[in-house]
């Protein structure tokens, strides 16, 4: 008789479990020692009230990036409506200018050449060894912003005729800021080369701690194999796949370059287009397999390109990036400096998006592009930069935002 407490405890607290284990999934319980159900919700006076779970904790976790080198990479593609609606197609555009560290696709660029530096012990951080590399802005800010993240310096070279805000940011993000007067690629003191020349001093002086490391973007095949490991694989999967044309501007040739490489294996059909500005030898390196524009002729040339308005892109000399993919360039369209200003203004005033002078080059090309294919294609072009980098030259003679309005895409093209 002893027993038959135990007995009844025993069997009541079984038969809950019996009960409870029947009516889970109607009351949407789970029995310990099982894992909660996720996204459950419990209602308290009529309101729904999320509660928090072991997923949800290891989602937000996973969310975290890992410094600013986490915020490079995986950019929007947005849908540019106003120049959707007026060509019938569907233009849209990689958000480049939102990556995380210099807000440029250089970013990618920059991060590539580091961590191959790093893997191959020629960089170590802490040590002293700094970055030199010769180029025009966006690629400068980039390894600036990220040398100082990882425990490097950078030392830029840059022509002096760059926007002046630039090198002001360089030397915000710490960098030591070399500006240089334009010179052709065969002058030793040309940007380039003058970078090249500086790394080599430093890591020669015995006198200085670390070593200096040439980024060398021009040529380095860290450059286009970043975009072919990231932008392009991006543009496929965020167009799932369908997509007519691929229509880029290229300085150093890394993205159209890496970008073809990609999605013409993916695509064999995709549309392969070169934006090119002013003075650039590259429209007639595609069209006619030959490096020279007519206003470039020996003798007349102050730099590696015709005085323009237009930075970042358009260059006259064959680089390692551009060759690397100029093969699966299908065409080339040329863009003047009016054209360009022009489709700058018209992007603020129709959709409020603010970008300096390569992405406009884009845009007015995609629409060119827009009009050879006719209405219904796919056309993916890139968003480079800010406009902000752009004020003291691409900006500086632009009519004012909100006055004349009545401006026609025909008209744009025309210019």
């Amino acid at each position: 008789m002893n027993d038959h407490p135990r007995l009844y405890t025993v069997g009541a607290f079984a038969l809950g479990v019996l009960v409870t284990a029947c009516l889970k999934d109607y009351y949407n319980i789970e029995i310990w020692p099982f894992k909660q159900r996720t996204n459950r919700t419990a209602s308290s006076h009529g309101t729904t009230i999320s509660i928090p779970d072991e997923g949800n904790e290891k989602r937000n976790k996973g969310d975290i990036r890992e410094g600013i080198e986490g915020c490079i990479g995986n950019t929007p593609l947005i849908k540019i409506k106003s120049l959707s609606e007026a060509t019938g197609c569907e233009i849209l555009a990689k958000a480049e200018f939102l990556n995380g560290a210099g807000n440029s696709p250089k970013d990618r660029v920059a991060l590539n050449i580091i961590e191959l530096a790093e893997k191959e012990c020629r960089l170590v951080p802490h040590s002293g060894d700094t970055v030199y590399e010769g180029t025009v802005g966006s690629t400068g800010i980039s390894l600036a912003a990220i040398c100082r993240a990882r425990g490097y310096k950078a030392h830029i070279c840059m022509p002096d005729d760059m926007a002046r805000e630039k090198s002001d940011l360089l030397l915000k993000l710490g960098a030591e800021v070399e500006r240089v007067r334009p010179a052709p690629i065969v002058d030793q003191k040309q940007f380039v080369n003058l970078a090249r020349t500086r790394a080599e001093e430093h890591t020669a002086d015995l006198n200085r701690p670390g070593r200096g490391l040439f980024a060398d973007q021009f040529e380095t095949e860290a450059n286009w194999r970043a975009h072919f490991a990231g932008t392009g694989p991006e543009i496929y999967n965020q167009t799932g796949g369908h997509l007519d044309a691929f229509i880029s501007g290229a300085g150093t040739g890394g993205t159209i370059s890496g970008v073809a490489l990609f999605l013409k294996q993916k695509l064999p059909n995709v549309k392969i287009v070169l934006a090119d500005p002013p003075g650039s030898g590259l429209y007639n390196r595609v069209k006619f397999g030959v490096m020279f524009d007519s206003k470039e002729r020996e003798g007349t040339r102050r730099r590696h390109q015709v005085d323009t308005v237009v930075e970042g892109i358009g260059i006259n000399r064959v680089t390692n990036n551009f060759e690397a993919g100029r093969e699966l360039v299908d065409d080339a369209i040329r863009v003047t400096d009016e054209q360009a200003i022009a489709m700058a203004r018209w992007l603020v005033e129709q959709d409020g998006i603010f970008v300096g002078s390569s992405s406009a080059v884009n845009c007015v090309a995609a629409v060119k592009l827009a009009e050879q294919l006719g209405p219904g294609h796919r056309i993916v072009t890139l968003l480079c930069d800010s406009g902000a980098r752009h004020l003291s030259k691409f900006w500086a003679n632009t009519e004012p935002i909100g006055g004349k309005t009545d401006v026609t895409l025909a008209q744009i093209l025309g210019s």
